[in-house]
């Protein structure tokens, strides 16, 4: 596995929800009409810093609201996570309260996070406020489709709400878990290897460490790891074929070096069949859902024809398959890789 560093120079676009896009979301249940937008959420003048138990500053911030908008906005957010967990049944949210609102400045989609607790346990969990756009959305649902994963969303208008992911944040596990002595770090170096292959694949861009969670389950006689992608606005846009290799950016270098260190490139090469074999079952059982998703996003304009040209031209030569020069979208290039992979297993 190789190692390096790549950088993403300019700040993604926020690409708008087509109506074929909706149609889609209407046909497989994503779409829901919300008390509370993501509009709503900006009407605030005011914010503090929010600082981890370290005292170090999270990039997050807490807004304040003027009291008269607090109880409608905590009211409206409480009935959206209704809707995104129970299909809109209040029952789940009688004794929860909204406990805090925190806004965050940085990255592409300016997202809220909302905790959310039961009063009569003090157990919590925190949802997603986001702007809808047509990006994540197609990452969310090439996620669902082809990895191990769900996903849980949905869409009002400009606004997208999602379930949290939870896990511990990639880097920090690097920094603090990475050396457990109960881990075996095989099982971790495989996962970041089946990961890898998956995002070159799907064409999931962006996936520094901070933008995928480890999912740790311990099982009778070992744990069970799993990365799982918390950050999906950087999905078939960039040109930059290393933007959708984890392995070349700087913040992974300590994953990349584990599977240096513990495994050989026959290892290497099994586990990318592995995950090979796996999307291709997962593209036949879902062909419909699918198909239906290739058609919307082929119409519509999420990339740049520069990004197109640079990216097949790339892939064209890493895989010495010329059939990528032919690729006129993001969704082409997608759609080949997936050809390629089905002829690859069947081989």
């Amino acid at each position: 596995m190789e190692k390096g560093d790549v950088t993403i120079l300019k700040k993604k676009p926020i690409y708008p929800v087509s109506s074929e896009l909706r149609k889609y979301l209407r046909l497989y249940q994503r779409d829901a009409k919300l008390p509370v937008g993501y509009q709503d959420l900006l009407h605030f003048h005011e914010s503090f810093p929010v600082m981890d138990k370290f005292g170090k500053d999270t990039l997050w911030e807490s807004p304040m609201y003027p009291p008269h908008e607090i109880e409608r906005l905590h009211s409206g957010l409480k009935k959206a996570y209704a809707i995104l967990k129970a299909s809109g049944n209040l029952r789940i949210v009688e004794h929860k309260y909204i406990d805090r609102i925190d806004y965050c400045k940085f990255g592409n989609s300016n997202p809220f996070r909302i905790k959310i607790v039961n009063r009569l346990n003090d157990i919590y969990d925190y949802f997603y406020v986001k702007k809808a756009d047509a990006s994540r959305i197609y990452g969310l649902e090439l996620e669902e489709i082809f990895s191990p994963n769900q996903v849980n969303y949905l869409v009002d208008g400009d606004t997208l709400i999602e379930e949290h992911i939870a896990g511990i944040p990639g880097d920090v596990f690097a920094q603090t878990r990475l050396g457990h002595t109960d881990y075996n770090p095989i099982r971790i170096a495989k996962e970041f290897v089946k990961f890898n292959e998956r995002c070159m694949i799907t064409l999931l861009g962006d996936m520094r460490a901070y933008n995928f969670v480890m999912q740790i389950t311990p099982d009778f006689d070992d744990f069970q790891f799993r990365l799982r992608a918390i950050d999906f606005d950087q999905q078939f846009y960039e040109g930059n074929l290393k933007v959708y290799m984890p392995q070349f950016f700087k913040e992974n270098l300590a994953y990349v070096e584990l599977a240096m260190e513990y495994l050989t490139d026959k290892t290497v090469l099994q586990y990318q069949q592995e995950e090979q074999s796996s999307i291709m079952y997962q593209a036949r059982s879902e062909r419909y859902r699918l198909k239906e998703l290739r058609d919307v996003s082929k119409k519509d304009n999420i990339s740049t024809s520069d990004n197109i040209h640079q990216l097949s031209s790339g892939l064209a030569k890493h895989y010495k398959d010329l059939q990528y020069n032919r690729c006129e979208s993001m969704t082409d290039i997608i759609e080949l890789n997936i050809k390629n992979v089905i002829r690859q297993v069947n081989a």
